[in-house]
């Protein structure tokens, strides 16, 4: 690999480089609140229908699987790794009517094909249901309720994608605001519909709300375009040798992600083959899961990725190596203790979001603890593929992972094995093995990511540093446990907060003390924070 910049990259950037920890502030803050008011939705549905019977949540979380699959398998590839690479090497060199063009081309091919496939899964929602979770069949009601929710989610992944491509086009200008707090008002309308409608239509009143928020959200994306310079024209160009290097990369990285879902509908029908409830139970568990590696590992990946692409842009692979590693380091320093709370907390989250179904929960969610940690590395070790314009290896790695995942869950989850709570051990097998495979890779490809001292001794004061919390969280779960009639947030979140603290707090002063850098940046500005003085205020 290069190191050394080419003449053409020794030329000033026509494009400043994003401020990374901005930009990741911004998407922490924004996917913090996005994943409050998801937790919020869930508690809500887990509270106001049943797991069992008539009108159960089995219905709804089924439902989701059908268009969510569609939408990786054909289009989650052009929302990003397949496209921002080619449009940031335009951007880099100011051209941008090329850049615009392009995004012209995608959009109205993508325009076409998922509404195609919005009329597709209209019309053959009750068949799409039945091989995801055929033991709906069993409650004439569910299967009902499953099939008019799908209906009215059919056209959702045509404004996900026309969104996302949007949205791509911002974060490569470096716009991200919009694109932030699209998601809130996609949960907000969930939200809204279940006190809306679940006394007239009941659950299916969900899929009517999550149509509305999803029309919201592709609103928000398109004000974020104004004043960009970019207008819609109603072309195609196939002879744009980039569009067709676009449309090269977007089938490996959309059948990565559509191999994901056909993954999530297999857990889904395995979940659905054990009895009622299971499906909901799991999907619970697996929302809490999801939940870090949203606000960690994708805040930060997606922060980080266009950084990553100009680096390449400009011909400094060396640059791109020294930021991938910071990042990865910093990644894996807040990950760990992250796992170790979510670990001692998994009851206390449990009870306090699914009070209904909580013991179940909490079981599902320990064994998925392990998956937190692998997945939000995975966020930016994958980047650092798409970032040099290669969908097709984490494409292989993909499908292996999700053809052992399918191979575990099923032996794993047999009602003499672990149950349900089989399909999370699973997951965690597969997530701590795709991250070896993909780092082995990146070893082989670039072997001075293994000569890095500094990335290699911080990675191994980490570690250290872990035992130390990984002891307070211990001591203080045991000193705190879970009583059997905790409940309400005020007595449980009091006893999170005092397991959690202590725990992020030795993890940060003891990491200070062996001289990680993360821990001075982290400590340096809470003490600008804390004694910055008020402008304006005047002392005597």
């Amino acid at each position: 690999m290069p190191d050394s910049p080419t003449p053409a990259s020794r030329k000033r950037s026509k494009r400043p480089l994003l401020s990374l920890p901005s930009v990741a502030g911004l998407l922490v803050v924004t996917t913090l609140i996005a994943q409050v008011l998801g937790f919020l939705r869930t508690k809500l549905v887990s509270g106001n229908f049943p797991l069992h019977g008539s009108g159960s949540t089995d219905a709804y979380f089924a439902a989701f699987t059908i268009p969510d699959f569609f939408f990786f398998a054909v289009a989650a590839g052009a929302l990003g790794v397949a496209f921002m690479p080619v449009l940031s090497d335009h951007l880099e060199r100011g051209d941008k009517k090329r850049a615009w063009e392009i995004s012209n081309s995608l959009l109205n091919l993508m325009a076409l094909i998922m509404l195609a496939v919005g009329i597709v899964v209209f019309v053959f929602a009750e068949p799409l249901i039945m091989m995801v979770a055929p033991k709906l069949a069993d409650n004439p009601t569910n299967l009902h309720n499953a099939v008019l929710i799908i209906r009215f989610l059919s056209f959702n992944p045509f404004l996900f994608t026309l969104g996302g491509i949007l949205a791509s086009v911002q974060q490569t200008m470096g716009r991200f605001f919009f694109y932030a707090i699209a998601p809130i008002f996609y949960n907000t309308c969930i939200i809204a519909s279940i006190y809306v409608f679940r006394d007239n239509v009941g659950i299916v009143g969900l899929g009517l709300g999550a149509f509305i928020g999803g029309v919201l959200q592709f609103v928000i994306i398109i004000v974020g375009l104004a004043k960009s310079g970019y207008r819609w024209k109603p072309k195609l160009n196939f002879k744009d040798k980039d569009f067709r290097l676009v449309l090269r990369n977007l089938p490996p990285r959309s059948l990565d992600q559509g191999a994901d879902q056909v993954n999530v509908m297999v857990e889904t029908r395995f979940a659905s083959n054990l009895g009622s409830g299971n499906v909901s139970s799991y999907n619970y568990a697996y929302t809490l899961h999801a939940a870090p590696i949203l606000l960690i590992g994708t805040a930060i990946a997606t922060a980080a990725f266009p950084r990553m692409t100009a680096r390449l842009s400009q011909g400094r692979y060396d640059l791109f190596r020294r930021d991938f590693l910071r990042i990865l380091r910093v990644m894996i320093w807040i990950a760990i203790p992250v796992a170790i709370v979510s670990y001692f907390l998994r009851g206390y989250l449990a009870r306090s979001i699914f009070s209904n179904v909580a013991p179940e929960i909490a079981v599902i969610f320990g064994y998925l603890v392990v998956a937190i940690f692998f997945r939000i590395l995975y966020a930016l070790m994958s980047r650092w593929f798409y970032a040099q314009k290669d969908t097709k290896t984490p494409l292989f790695v993909s499908v292996f992972a999700i053809g052992l995942n399918i191979v575990l869950a099923y032996f794993l989850s047999q009602k003499t094995g672990y149950g349900v709570s089989g399909l999370a051990i699973a997951q965690s097998i597969v997530a701590a093995t795709e991250v070896a495979i993909l780092f082995v890779i990146m070893s082989i490809r670039d072997n001075k990511l293994l000569k890095d001292r500094a990335f290699w001794g911080g990675c191994f004061k980490i570690v250290s540093v872990s035992g130390f919390a990984l002891v307070v969280g211990y001591i203080m779960a045991q000193f705190f446990p879970l009583g059997l009639f905790d409940t309400g947030i005020v007595t449980l979140g009091t006893k999170m907060a005092i397991i959690a603290l202590p725990t992020f707090m030795v993890h940060v002063l003891v990491s200070w003390m062996f001289g990680l850098d993360e821990a001075g940046t982290l400590l340096r500005w809470l003490k600008r924070v804390v004694l910055k003085p008020i402008r304006g205020v005047r002392i005597g």
